[in-house]
């Protein structure tokens, strides 16, 4: 039962999911290892990599999973057989701030909030609007 009211705030309606939002984005920024930036962006370092960091004109390679805030899994290219490849010029705001915090090897997790992802209009079927993204990211390669 629980689970379906969870799922509703994923997809309600915009006052619905901005004010889920601003509850959750202002309780994790206070738990462990959570970093927030100047935009909002909050990020937890899960394995440091090593070397350089790529820019947003740079090519990557990574696994991720990205939920929403209630676990409901948007895609998840750890259970698929090949990373995902794009540029860094497609990317929503907060992967365009984010990934370039990240070193070669490196896995962080990303919540990101509506603003820097879709907004108001949500995308699709399953990213309602206001919704924060969560991306688990791991940083494969990048040219």
């Amino acid at each position: 039962m629980a689970r379906g009211n969870t799922k509703k705030k994923g997809k309600g309606g915009q006052g619905q999911n901005r004010k889920a939002s601003e509850d959750f984005l202002g309780k994790n920024k206070n738990k462990d290892g959570v970093i927030e930036t100047h935009t909002g962006l909050q990020y937890l370092i899960r394995e440091e990599g090593t070397g350089e960091v790529p820019d947003n004109k740079s090519i990557v390679t990574m696994h991720q999973r990205i939920t929403l805030i209630d676990g409901t899994i948007i895609r998840d290219t750890y259970k698929e057989i090949e990373p995902e490849v794009f540029s860094m010029t497609e990317a929503i705001d907060g992967l365009k701030e984010g990934i370039p915090l990240m070193k070669k090897g490196g896995r962080y997790k990303f919540w990101v909030p509506s603003e820097l992802a879709f907004g108001k209009k949500g995308a699709g079927t399953k990213i309602g609007p206001n919704a924060i993204i969560v991306f688990d990211i791991k940083l494969i390669d990048f040219y």
